[in-house]
């Protein structure tokens, strides 16, 4: 009987240090394994063009990677010039219409725009969610003023505020009553990351403090 407590016991403790290591190394492995396949995919891409383009060049491997660090500099630097976000305007609306492309594009532009601080289709805002007195949901404002696309009361302002699930990408959008919706004093980076893992991220809990206005 005892030998069978002592058992279990080790069985616990080796479960639970499996699982310790494996939260502390899982997330460092994947997020290594994220950058070696952006610069693995940079490098065979730009570095195979550049040796098609410049056949003579002394190529140097690690090219491929600075050339697209450059690039993505290059695109954000021209980006600001009025020009090129109409080029880019006229580029989308062709891209818009086109089957297949255009739900894959459109896709990936609204989720890179999602952490834009600048841009209009971000997260604008953290906010807490009144579901009854004591019960409140955490979620991002997304449109400031949905009365204008959908039918509601005049007599008070509806909102449109994402509200993610946690331990998985995906969340639903609601359009709530703006007396519902109070603004929490935190970054769209640490609520996404609080929600995400259901609290358990280190993150700072969202202040019971408002943001100030």
């Amino acid at each position: 009987m005892k030998a069978r407590t002592a058992i279990r016991r080790i069985g616990r403790l080796i479960s639970r240090t499996f699982l310790q290591g494996l939260a502390i190394t899982l997330p460092i492995t994947l997020t290594f394994a994220v950058l070696y396949w952006l610069a693995t995919t940079a490098e065979n891409f730009l570095g195979g063009l550049i040796q098609w383009l410049f056949p003579g060049w002394d190529y140097w491997a690690g090219l491929g990677i600075a050339v697209a660090i450059a690039l993505v500099f290059l695109a954000g630097t021209l980006m600001r010039a009025w020009v090129t976000r109409r080029v880019m305007r006229s580029i989308e609306a062709l891209l818009d219409r086109i089957p297949i492309v255009k739900s894959i594009y459109g896709s990936i532009r609204d989720l890179a725009n999602l952490f834009q601080k600048d841009s209009r289709s971000g997260f604008r805002q953290v906010v807490a969610v009144r579901v009854s007195e004591h019960i409140r949901l955490v979620g991002f404002l997304t449109l400031e003023n949905a009365s204008e696309s959908l039918p509601a009361d005049d007599s008070e302002p509806v909102v449109g505020v994402y509200l993610p699930m946690s331990y998985q990408i995906g969340g639903y959008t609601a359009f709530l009553p703006k007396s519902l919706v109070e603004p929490l004093d935190m970054t769209v980076e640490k609520a996404m990351r609080f929600t995400l893992t259901a609290g358990m991220s280190g993150s700072s809990a969202p202040g019971e403090r408002p943001a100030r206005p």
